[in-house]
């Protein structure tokens, strides 16, 4: 087991690194074309909808291949691709890698996300916030790499780095032994026999419990993303910040998000999964109402790290809760749920980005804090679905 969630770990630290290593070269890369940064957000869009296919396909990949082989296919798949970039093929077979890669990494996330669910019976939120520290660890050190060889002046082996790093967990991915859990990793599902292989597993209450957690994910992920994003200009609009000082808050926000992932397992299994994503909602609410209001840069930095803190464990721990709020439904639910999350981390930049140039950083600060204050209630309405469905079974 430990070997597993060792493996995972280290599937996630590649994922975080793949995330970014496109904008953390992008000025290079797209010197080196001629091109402008609309063809840069479209590379973007082709791995974003490359990993929205990988996680929704990954389901049907490992019922008829089996686990292991469909994170393998995912892996080459990705090393593949990051070989590619490399190349520096005509701008137009980009777009093509691009996808190539977001179905590799993607894939890989949904594949490993369920295996950890499926497997880890006990402290399964510990399992995933390590694979989220794992994915933060990622995403911060990519840019230090990258920022290394574009000073060396050979930025173009930063996809170099992640196809090795492909490389050498696709073999070991072929040659691990997991003892027990053998069976787990190459088994094939059998076909169910009801009707609507699906939809059955989300029958009533249980369809509920899921619109509302897709819905959640949507807003989770498309906020990171847009606070994430738009950070710096919001710093600049607001404060006139300098840029050097503003690009420091992302810096700061993905350090506390990876503190926060520490120990955000831990605190889940103790107060319970459904406490622990309403709390940290309810708080973070507070904290990006606070950041649309505060005028002082050492106040924003403040509230940037205890925003990081609170927001650290909504991922990992809300994906744990519904698999559990849905037994059963263990191999599908984690692949949707990221799906949505994916697809919410696409589009809300989107009305971020129209908000800012239409009414400006603060009015767009209160449009951060209303999709905080929506997961606050969609948190509210799972545990009273989930408490309600309780009261009529004990009352069957």
């Amino acid at each position: 087991m430990k070997r597993l969630i060792w493996m995972g770990c280290w599937a996630y630290l590649l994922i975080g690194l793949a995330h970014v290593v496109v904008g953390s070269i992008m000025p290079n890369l797209l010197e080196h074309y001629g091109k402008e940064y609309t063809a840069g957000g479209s590379l973007i869009f082709a791995q974003f909808a490359g990993f929205l296919v990988g996680v929704l396909v990954s389901p049907l990949l490992i019922s008829n291949f089996g686990k292991r082989t469909g994170l393998i296919i995912a892996t080459g798949m990705l090393c593949i691709a990051e070989v590619c970039y490399t190349m520096l093929l005509p701008w137009e077979w980009m777009y093509v890698v691009g996808t190539v890669a977001g179905f590799g990494f993607g894939m890989i996330e949904a594949v490993i996300g369920t295996l950890i669910i499926v497997a880890v019976k006990e402290g399964t939120a510990v399992a995933m916030s390590k694979l989220e520290v794992f994915f933060g660890v990622g995403a911060l050190v990519m840019p230090l790499i990258a920022g290394w060889l574009i000073r060396t002046e050979m930025w173009r082996f930063s996809f170099l780095f992640i196809a090795l790093s492909a490389l050498l967990m696709l073999l070991a991915w072929t040659k691990s032994d997991f003892g027990e859990l053998n069976d787990l990793l190459n088994a094939k599902e059998a076909k169910r026999e009801k009707k609507g292989a699906l939809l059955a597993q989300y029958q009533g209450v249980r369809g509920l419990l899921l619109a509302v957690f897709t819905i959640f994910f949507f807003l989770y992920v498309g906020t990171e993303m847009s606070f994430v994003n738009f950070l710096p200009s919001l710093l600049i609009e607001k404060l006139g910040t300098d840029k050097s000082t503003a690009a420091l808050s992302v810096t700061l926000f993905w350090m506390a998000m990876t503190v926060g992932r520490v120990f955000c397992g831990v605190i889940a299994e103790r107060i319970s999964y459904g406490r622990y994503v309403l709390w940290s909602c309810a708080a973070s609410l507070v904290l990006i109402s606070l950041f649309a209001i505060t005028g002082q840069l050492s106040v924003m930095f403040v509230l940037i790290l205890l925003f990081g803190l609170f927001m650290s464990g909504l991922f990992s721990i809300a994906l744990v809760f519904a698999s559990k709020l849905l037994p059963g439904a263990e191999e599908s639910t984690p692949s949707i749920l990221i799906a949505a999350g994916g697809t919410g981390g696409a589009a809300l930049p989107l009305a971020m980005g129209k908000s800012m140039d239409v009414v400006g950083a603060d009015t767009s600060a209160w449009l951060l804090s209303a999709f905080v204050a929506l997961l606050l209630i969609l948190s509210i309405s799972a545990i009273f679905i989930e408490r309600f469905r309780a009261k009529r079974i004990a009352e069957a």
